[in-house]
């Protein structure tokens, strides 16, 4: 049986808009526009834009007990690049810092591939996404399975593959716009920019390859099982679909 807790605990839910503004827009408009004297000063909205991330970070870990890898580093991450600001080092430590974390998360997804529990598995292949052991039936029925997993360490070693892309552009991006010295307001309206700028520019093009690595598992998944997608949606995926369909009114009811 299901624990009571993890039955009150809410379901988490994507909100792409929210985590827009709140993690990339708010602090950007902030960092950029109210560092000035007459308005936060360098520190207070050094503090008040990185609060807004780390905030919403901490409220989502806590909230939805989602204490993964990925989640608490990002937490530390924005804490650092407060830490960075507050104590006016040297600005070249916010560019090992953009490029350290995820390099450190793509080198956690190739460790993680020497474990039972590989990280493409965790984010990408799990039950919360696909069912599993349905899938798993049917290539262990097939005999397909050590292919499976062989599919599935590349898709590992692609989805590394983004992280180190990430960490390259977050290098760059931060060595060219974010050249003042830190704890001044020049630093801060750097930052801000940056912020902003990372998004279309290393952001989405993540996004993308997230995607596409999903899309090589899922095809790898279609050829080995024959089923469709709707055929290998997480239960409680296919049950809302499901209801989605039935809510709809047919077009050839009376009015």
């Amino acid at each position: 049986m299901t624990p009571p807790e993890a039955q009150s605990r809410p379901t988490h839910k994507p909100r792409p808009w929210v985590d827009l503004l709140v993690s990339i827009i708010i602090p950007s408009v902030i960092l950029m526009k109210l560092s000035g004297d007459e308005y936060l000063g360098n520190v207070m909205a050094l503090v008040i834009g990185l609060a807004f991330p780390l905030g919403w970070g901490l409220f989502e870990l806590v909230r939805y007990r989602k204490y993964n890898f990925i989640a608490v580093l990002g937490v530390i991450s924005v804490g650092l690049t407060g830490g960075i600001g507050l104590l006016a080092l040297d600005a070249g430590w916010l560019a090992i810092k953009e490029a350290a974390v995820p390099a450190v998360i793509g080198i956690a997804v190739l460790l993680s591939t020497r474990t039972r529990y590989p990280l493409v598995k965790t984010l990408l292949y799990n039950p919360t996404v696909l069912d599993v052991d349905k899938i798993q039936a049917v290539l262990k029925e097939r005999g397909s399975e050590a292919e499976f997993e062989e599919r599935l360490l590349k898709a590992s070693y692609f989805f590394s593959l983004t992280f180190l892309f990430s960490s390259i552009m977050n290098f760059v991006l931060a060595k060219w716009i974010v050249t003042s010295p830190s704890g001044t307001q020049a630093f801060n309206e750097e930052l801000g920019r940056m912020t902003l700028v990372s998004y279309p520019m290393i952001a989405i093009p993540s996004m993308i390859m997230m995607i596409a690595i999903f899309y090589y598992l899922w095809r790898s998944i279609r050829r080995l099982t024959g089923y469709t997608l709707e055929e290998v949606m997480a239960p409680h995926l296919a049950a809302q679909q499901e209801r989605k369909s039935s809510d709809t009114p047919s077009g050839g009811q009376d009015q």
